[in-house]
């Protein structure tokens, strides 16, 4: 019997791939209209080519639960974030594959249990405080990004290597930030005055700090995370090694401090152009009586929470994922072959009208009982990603975000000014390009 061949995959020709990366921003500023518009005209999946380079955009929910749980294990997370960041997240927990991951993750976990949550949350609280009070001395329009910023990486230097930056927050923010910016880098030469220069000059620096620390953590009997990951050990007794513990926490800084900025960013300004939402959560915070939101009362602010997870699907920290298949598989009665780069779309799906009633407007009771639009499938809501390679800090970054905003809108109403759209740049991590100018009052 004669095999039947697999159709040949959907693809745009040359211009329109040119096209679609101009109307992206360089790759960089809006991804969703150019996904969109693949999906519209090709279908679940697309092949766009470039040379010997393939690449394969699976598009909806049952494409993001394929490739995230990768039950038959052929998708590699190493291999594509490699090419995008090797050279300067050097050997993150995203960066790693099969047994080496889950070998990592399972040392990592430690610095992630409730005990160690609870205790990071009663040492966040103080900082959230000091630096809120010193937002309303600012004058005239006050940029929430800058702020969100230097706070997130004041409460992650304070958590994960228990040390307070003071004036070094400055340079170890701009580190941070021509680090990300070098991951999307184009032209990736060691040559001053280049973005991935740039980057390279970050990582280096902040290798020299954390080196300098390690001696007195492995000695001690820290609670900071930087002081745990160097106490860890699996049951059969394996730690990590110093350039191990000196990766992850490089990755553990950005990812726990970006992403947050970026979420909390997001939320502010929803909430300040929806006052209605904004009152419910102030009124929800107000109602515990309490300045400072405990760990154990996360879950107690069901209206926070809905905003919380409308904001991740409008804003998702990584629009897209991607990964390069090991093997032949078949995905929408295609085959795609071994070696291809598969990018799955959380952005993209979190916008499918099929799934989402009104996508594009901002509707946090969509995730309310009753309603439960994410409840649909398994994979239709997927900020954090899913499977083995599942957020490990994704409990962390809720905590953080909640004991923030409790006491922002505590404290604090605000605003934009009418008809104010904010400028998203949505890659490598999703930030407002402007800032986010936004006009501060006591509540």
């Amino acid at each position: 019997m004669t095999e039947t061949a697999s159709p040949e995959i959907p693809r745009p020709g040359f211009f329109e791939l040119v096209s679609n990366l101009v109307s992206m921003g360089g790759g960089r500023v809006d991804m969703l209209t150019p996904l969109r518009a693949l999906h519209a005209r090709y279908g679940d999946v697309v092949l766009q080519q470039a040379g010997s380079f393939r690449s394969v955009n699976l598009f909806g929910p049952e494409a993001n639960r394929t490739v995230l749980l990768d039950r038959d294990r052929i998708f590699s997370a190493r291999k594509p974030w490699d090419m995008i960041m090797g050279r300067i997240f050097s050997n993150g927990l995203l960066l790693r594959d099969g047994d080496d991951h889950k070998h990592h993750r399972k040392i990592m976990h430690t610095a992630f249990t409730r005990p160690a949550l609870r205790s990071y949350a009663e040492r966040m609280n103080p900082t959230i405080e000091g630096t809120l009070e010193d937002w309303e001395r600012q004058p005239g329009p006050f940029l929430a990004f800058r702020a969100y910023k230097a706070l997130t990486l004041d409460m992650a230097a304070s958590i994960f290597v228990g040390v307070d930056l003071g004036p070094g927050t400055a340079s170890m923010n701009q580190a941070f930030e021509h680090m990300v910016a070098a991951s999307m880098s184009r032209i990736r030469l060691r040559l001053p005055g280049l973005e991935f220069y740039r980057g390279l000059v970050g990582r280096e620096g902040l290798v020299r700090t954390f080196r300098e620390l390690l001696p007195k953590k492995r000695s001690g009997e820290g609670a900071d995370m930087f002081s745990r990951l160097c106490r860890a050990e699996t049951e059969d007794g394996r730690r990590l090694a110093d350039q191990e513990i000196v990766d992850h926490m490089i990755f553990l800084m950005m990812a726990a401090h970006d992403t947050t900025t970026s979420t909390l960013t997001s939320m502010t300004y929803e909430l300040a152009r929806h006052p209605e939402w904004q009152e419910r959560v102030r009124e929800e915070s107000r109602g515990l009586g309490k300045d400072r939101l405990d760990f154990d009362e996360l879950d107690r602010l069901p209206a926070l929470d809905l905003v919380l997870k409308e904001t991740l699907r409008r804003y998702p920290p990584l629009p897209v994922i991607p990964r390069v298949a090991t093997e032949d598989f078949e995905f929408g009665g295609y085959r795609i072959p071994a070696g291809a780069m598969v990018v799955i779309s959380p952005i993209h799906t979190h916008h499918m009208e099929e799934w989402w009633r009104e996508p594009f407007r901002f509707d946090p009771e969509r995730f309310a009982p009753g309603r439960a639009e994410d409840d649909q499938h398994s994979h239709v809501w997927v900020p954090f990603g899913g499977g083995p390679h599942h957020c490990l800090g994704l409990r962390f970054a809720e905590t953080q975000v909640k004991l923030v905003m409790h006491q922002l809108v505590r404290r604090y109403r605000w605003s934009v000014p009418e008809g104010y759209r904010m400028p998203v740049q949505q890659a490598p991590i999703s930030k407002p390009r402007d800032g986010l100018p936004i006009l501060l009052q006591r509540a």
